[in-house]
């Protein structure tokens, strides 16, 4: 899954949460759950190539599929640019505490992202079942080693705040929208198993467990972690909380050894959920190039490996290249992670409002409507529309325009589908068709009857 690290997410967005940490997260979580429960009963009906886009083809149709594929690319995207960006800092910290002198640290976090877009390309095109493999392992191996060290600190310097602070709210409702969609940045990336189901394993069983455990169990961590570190952060200096690598600076303190072994194993977390996000990205925009809505060539598979791999190579150079910008530009590390990782929530809570709302319609076409998808789809759609509504006011209002970066591609993928429609319709009408459920699909790894 291409979720962001769950024990160093809190951490990451302190100071934009606005309200505290343990709040944002809950109120993320229960947007998130809701997403979830809606995306389910479509996965069980359907093992789809691109995930969301195909679930918003059936549902709501060709038009509204586009821009959900344009969304959800845009999330991944963003949330790679993130992720790499990361792995460069954490890299360097993990250098810098080991007692290394670099002469020039920014050019050598661009050639670690250099070097960590190049070895994701070779990974993500070997195929899915390697780099699946290599990142649940870095991954477990990454929060197990983060879990020890954050443990060892909490017992040698136990924070001497009251957790009864970490649910006193400070009243202010501004803050509380935009660090809810801050917050759900930290989740977003949990129905990246939806667009594996052309590759999975009875995906009709493991995608829709995948998508309802995923968001429970990483939503308890974070809330766990954002307690914990909340806690901790609060005693510490202002210098450390507003560091990039505010866990690292503060265990360094207690032993910089421990700060270089928790950095390797945060930037080989962040790794693991860029791999993950360009897998998911990778896989809509070959979905949309085999159906001619993108460039035919992305819609191409490796002639060994069968993986994407022209979409991969197409999309990752960019990916790269944003982040490498933002370390060229002087830009606070802090923030580029923080606006980064906010446009990729603006990306995928835009593509969950449609699809989520898809859902009484995508069961309807198959004879299987229910009362409680017509309340739980809308309603769900509704949630979101009013957080990412308010949010994008409160961010405007305060001079930051990121959403209105995310409102620009939105109105292009709007405007694309209705050239589309008027000047090619050949072409929309072959959304979805791709994603097509197949009798392979239900009887994987088993003998048909």
């Amino acid at each position: 899954m291409a979720v962001i690290p769950a024990l160093v997410a809190p951490a990451l967005f302190l100071g934009f949460s606005g309200s505290n940490l343990l709040l944002t997260f809950g109120a993320a979580m229960v947007v998130i759950v809701l997403v979830s429960f809606c995306l389910r009963p479509m996965a069980k009906r359907m093992a789809a190539v691109s995930g969301l886009y195909s679930y918003t083809a059936k549902g709501l149709g060709q038009g509204p599929a586009i821009t959900v594929g344009w969304s959800a690319m845009f999330g991944y995207a963003f949330v790679a640019m993130g992720s790499l960006l990361a792995v460069g800092t954490y890299v360097v910290e993990f250098l810098t505490n080991l007692g290394a002198r670099l002469p020039d640290p920014r050019m050598f976090t661009v050639l670690t992202i250099v070097a960590a877009a190049a070895g994701g390309c070779l990974l993500m095109v070997r195929g899915i079942r390697i780099s699946s493999w290599f990142t649940l392992s870095v991954e477990a191996a990454a929060i197990g080693v983060i879990a020890v060290l954050m443990i060892v600190y909490f017992v040698l310097n136990a924070p001497k705040a009251s957790f009864t602070s970490e649910l006193i709210w400070n009243g202010n409702i501004d803050s509380l929208w935009l660090g809810t969609v801050v917050a759900v940045s930290a989740f977003v990336g949990f129905e990246s198993p939806t667009t594996l189901g052309g590759e999975a394993y009875k995906p009709f069983i493991n995608v829709p467990r995948a998508i309802t455990w995923t968001p429970l169990v990483t939503g308890v961590l974070f809330i766990l972690a954002a307690a914990a570190q909340d806690l901790a952060l609060k005693e510490a200096p202002s210098s450390i909380r507003a560091s990039p690598t505010p866990l690292s600076d503060l265990i360094f303190s207690t032993s910089p050894l421990f700060a270089a072994v928790l950095d390797l194993g945060i930037a080989a977390s962040w790794f693991a959920c860029a791999i993950a996000s360009m897998n998911a990205l990778a896989r809509i925009l070959f979905c949309m190039g085999r159906e001619g809505v993108a460039p035919r060539m992305v819609g191409r598979t490796h002639p060994v490996f069968r993986s994407p791999s022209t979409a991969i190579m197409a999309a990752m150079p960019v990916v790269a290249a944003v982040p490498i910008a933002v370390v060229a530009s002087g830009v606070p590390l802090q923030q580029g992670l923080a606006d980064l990782f906010t446009l990729g929530a603006y990306g995928y809570l835009g593509a969950y409002v449609l699809t989520t709302a898809s859902l009484p319609f995508f069961l309807r076409r198959i004879g299987e409507s229910t009362y409680a998808s017509w309340v739980l789809g809308p309603a769900t759609s509704l949630a979101i529309v009013a957080v990412l509504a308010e949010a994008a006011t409160v961010s405007i209002r305060s001079g930051n325009a990121v959403s209105l970066v995310y409102g620009a591609v939105l109105l292009l993928s709007v405007v694309y589908a209705i050239i589309l429609r008027l000047r090619f319709p050949q072409l929309l009408a072959s959304v979805g068709i791709y994603d097509e459920t197949r009798e392979l699909d239900l009887f994987r790894g088993e003998p048909a009857p």
